[in-house]
Formats: C-alpha cells, sequence, structure tokens
C-alpha cells in the first residue's frame, strides 16, 4: 500500500509540473503571432473548408483553456484568447480542434467509441465516488458494493486512455496542416508542436492518476480481510 501513494504523490508532482509547464508555454506562444496573420477563428475556418466540413460551426466559449469540439451539435469551441488572437498558442489550439471535427466527419474509430461511452462516462462520475466511500466503509461485510465502484471508476480510466490516441491524432493532423496549408513556418511550426505536446502530457498524466486511483481501489478489495 505505501508504493501506491508514493507514486499518487509522484503523479500529483508530474501533474503540476506539467500544467505549470503548459500553462507557460501557452502564455509564451500566445505572444508569438502567427505568418499567416490569422486569428484562431480564421484558422479554424480555413482548416474546416481545406478539409470538406462545410457543416461545422467555429463559435466563442468563456473561459481560458475551454477549448473543445462539441460532436452533437457539430461547434469547435474556441475560448475568447483563441478565437480572437492572431498566435501560435491560437493557430494550434484552434488546428487541434478541428482535428477533432476531421476525425469524428472520417468515422475515425477511437473517437467514435469515446463518445459511446460519454454517456456512460457521465453517468458513473455522478455516483462512483459515493459508491467507492460506502464500500470501503462497508467492505468487510458488503464487498460488492466496493465491487460495483471499482467497475464503475474502471470506466473512467477506460474513457482516459481511449482519449490519448484521440487527443494524439487530432495534433497530429492539426501539425500537418498547419504545415502544409501555410500557416506556420519554420520557427513557429516547432513552437506549435510543442505546444501540443505538452497539452498531451496533461491527458497522459490524467490516465495514470486513473489508473493508480482504480489499482488503489482493487488492492482495498483485495486486502479487506488481511
Amino acid at each position: 500500500m505505501m508504493f501506491i501513494w508514493i507514486v499518487f504523490i509522484g503523479i500529483a508532482v508530474i501533474s503540476y509540473l506539467v500544467q505549470a509547464s503548459l500553462k507557460s508555454k501557452f502564455e509564451k506562444y500566445s505572444k508569438i503571432p502567427v505568418a499567416a496573420g490569422m486569428t484562431g477563428r480564421e484558422v479554424a475556418e480555413k482548416m474546416l473548408r481545406d478539409n470538406g466540413i462545410y457543416d461545422v460551426r467555429v463559435i466563442s466559449t468563456p473561459g481560458m483553456l475551454t477549448d473543445h469540439y462539441n460532436p452533437t451539435n457539430k461547434t469547435v469551441n474556441l475560448s475568447d484568447d483563441v478565437y480572437n488572437t492572431c498566435s501560435v498558442a491560437a493557430a494550434a489550439v484552434a488546428a487541434h480542434e478541428c482535428g477533432h471535427a476531421v476525425q469524428h466527419a472520417r468515422a475515425y474509430a477511437p473517437l467514435q467509441m469515446r463518445s459511446a461511452l460519454v454517456p456512460v462516462v457521465q453517468f458513473s462520475s455522478s455516483i462512483v465516488s459515493w459508491v467507492l466511500l460506502a464500500g470501503i466503509v462497508l467492505v468487510n461485510v458488503f464487498p460488492q458494493l466496493l465491487l460495483i465502484g471499482i467497475c464503475l471508476f474502471a470506466m473512467t480510466t477506460l474513457f482516459s486512455f481511449i482519449t490519448l490516441p484521440v487527443e494524439i491524432d487530432a495534433s497530429r493532423r492539426a501539425l500537418v496542416w498547419l504545415n502544409t496549408a501555410g500557416i506556420t513556418n519554420s520557427a513557429s511550426h516547432k513552437q506549435a508542436a510543442d505546444a501540443l505536446k505538452s497539452a498531451a502530457y496533461t491527458y497522459v498524466v490524467a490516465a495514470l492518476g486513473s489508473l493508480a486511483t482504480l489499482i488503489y481501489y482493487v488492492m482495498i478489495y483485495m486486502n479487506r480481510r488481511e
């Protein structure tokens, strides 16, 4: 059990460092304009058109780093700083989110799998903490409850790992397009790649943290009578 706590602490430290690095890089690259002179909105609209996608809208959403693609209503949602800004960071984020729209249009299998899991994960997330808490308290008299909680949490862990190829592929599509479309030059392309790589690390750390937590609950269940 001590080992798993060491893992938790290690992941927490790494997560903090990754988040700090991501924030620092995005602040840095948000001050560097792209040679094409296009805002995040313009980059997104062009990438969609270049990929033959005309039924997806690009809209602004409040907040910082709240950018996402919504496959339900087919919208690329860009935070205000990305939507209105001409910068390496804005172009990278906008292209990445459009990468998800391209995945959707091309029926990219991992994205379809993740989308199918969304309702299940939303339900699991709404009750899993209470089920796990009750399961730990009653582990020696009603161990099946903890097992149910573990199964629910396993769905969120699976979702985290399925997210990894989806995010990595979206960044790959974004970087290829940014280069071929002439949005970035040799210098700014490396900066865009660096920003997206830092963002990808956050998903890796989140997945590992979820797996470590799942193992922790499994160990409690396995050692319940010791």
